[in-house]
């Protein structure tokens, strides 16, 4: 599948696409460039695209797994607890659509603060 990668300054996340519709519409918006917010152990940022949630929409999800939040519209990357999670797990504000898997870990993402810049882009 194909590749991309977050950029958030000197931090770089290579994500690889799922086969979803989700995933061909983010990929055929890329690049893209926005601003990060953060909530708990989440990172997100708006998107310009309108995409519907679709049939295994989530709202708790795996760190690593890339997901859609239609109600943004946003990407959001959880890579831990959220202010609204129960116990250890990784809550995202309502479901959204899982569309790519993180290469490696997200754990870093700890160290992106509000108002980062993030340039999306393909790989390859």
């Amino acid at each position: 599948m194909p590749r991309i990668r977050f950029s958030f300054g000197d931090l770089m996340l290579d994500a690889e696409l799922l086969d979803t519709p989700t995933a061909k519409a983010v990929a055929e918006i890329l690049p893209v460039t926005s601003s990060v917010l953060t909530w708990g152990e989440e990172v997100y940022f708006d998107i310009p695209l309108n995409v519907p949630r679709e049939a295994d929409a989530r709202a708790v999800v795996t760190p690593g797994e890339i997901a859609y939040w239609p109600q943004g519209p946003a990407i959001a990357i959880g890579f831990g607890r959220t202010p609204i999670s129960q116990g250890d797990e990784t809550r995202l504000a309502s479901p959204c659509n899982i569309f790519a898997k993180a290469v490696g870990s997200v754990k870093a993402l700890g160290k992106v603060r509000a108002g980062t810049k993030v340039v999306v882009s393909l790989v390859g």
